[in-house]
């Protein structure tokens, strides 16, 4: 039963980790969905690769999220217009390029604070390789299923706040005919009166229909989210169980023995990461408790790697991105995280 209890406990601290994470993205979505405009994203977003990559990076400064509530928070924004590669590279980032991270890792590396810089700049040099290799070799559409615009999902709801022109040729036709009745009822106000009601009736009655337009909102609102949080939480889930399994029947001792190899070590680094799923907020406390087995190059292959491609962030892209485009994209990330901290630990990290 002892090993039953361990990995129960670590499912749960991986689980309560990364959930409140998972709950502010769906958050951030739905206030996406239903108070930005149509064509807003796609008005803001650079057009050129390379502004298009800094406005990515730009995004995980103003959304600090985690990998956990990346998925959804990101699938809304396309519906909004922006551009695939622009998401994947937010994906990728996002969860490293914010201040929270910045300050969990300076706090965890106070006695090496060039480690936090070296989180920071490795991030932002893969953020630059991918979205040049994206902007240069991605042709076909790597979603699923194709993310249908916000514009063709539009509710009830959405038709009468945004004021549609469907709406607006009705509305014309209908404050026609009510104007009609009212300058009939103006003109005839002693002999019609029958008429003069049934018009103040109407308006009355139109009038009732914006005020419950607010309701209508709200109720969208959490039908949206809910929806979200339950289709995110089965690959979290999944993936927070994979990951318990693996911290309860692995013997990290035992495996310092290949901490200094100097290359070796960041292999092992980046699988131990992708394996363990941790939070980007809550990963540099890990790594830093292997500072004295392995090398600073490894720990840092370990702090970018894990948050751009786990088990958990595997799962959730495979929901929305087609397998091959995931197992091709995490390899290009793995190669280029690999290339880069042997680089850092070589010029800025010996």
């Amino acid at each position: 039963m002892e090993p039953i209890s361990h990995v129960f406990m670590a499912f749960m601290d991986i689980f309560l980790d990364a959930l409140p994470f998972m709950i502010l993205g769906v958050l951030l979505s739905t206030i996406v969905e239903n108070f930005i405009p149509e064509g807003v994203i796609g008005r803001i977003t650079p057009k050129h690769p390379l502004g298009g990559v800094l406005f990515a990076c730009a995004l995980g400064i103003m959304f600090p999220l985690c990998e956990c509530g990346m998925i959804p928070f990101v699938r809304r924004l396309m519906r909004k217009g922006m551009p695939v590669y622009i998401a994947v590279i937010f994906i990728l980032v996002g969860p490293i390029l914010n201040p929270i991270v910045f300050a969990s890792t300076w706090m965890a590396f106070r006695g090496n604070p060039a480690m936090a810089y070296s989180r920071m700049g490795l991030t932002f040099g893969v953020a630059l390789v991918i979205g040049f290799l994206l902007t240069r070799f991605l042709k076909s559409n790597p979603l699923r299923h194709p993310i249908e615009p916000a514009a063709a999902s539009l509710t009830h709801r959405h038709n009468h706040a945004h004021g549609s022109q469907h709406i607006d040729q009705y509305d014309l036709h209908h404050s026609h005919d009510h104007d009609h009745d009212h300058d009939h009822d103006h003109d005839h106000k002693h002999d019609h009166s029958h008429a003069h009601d049934h018009s103040h009736n109407h308006g009355h009655d139109h009038h009732g229909h914006n005020h419950s337009h607010g309701g209508s909102r709200l109720m969208t609102m959490v039908s949206h989210g809910s929806s979200e949080l339950f289709e995110m939480s089965k690959y979290l889930m999944l993936g927070a169980l994979l990951t318990a399994l693996i911290q309860t029947f692995v013997a990290q001792d035992s495996l310092s023995a290949i901490g200094q190899g100097a290359f070796i070590s960041h292999v092992f680094m980046m699988g131990f990461a992708y394996l363990l799923s941790l939070c980007s907020t809550t990963d540099a406390f890990v790594a830093v408790s292997f500072a004295k087995s392995f090398s600073p190059g490894s720990l840092l292959a370990f702090l970018v790697f894990g948050p751009m491609i786990d088990v958990k962030s595997t799962l959730m892209m495979l929901s929305i991105f087609k397998a091959r485009f995931v197992l091709t994209l995490s390899v290009v990330v793995a190669i280029t995280v690999l290339t880069g901290s042997l680089l850092f630990m070589h010029f800025f990290l010996a």
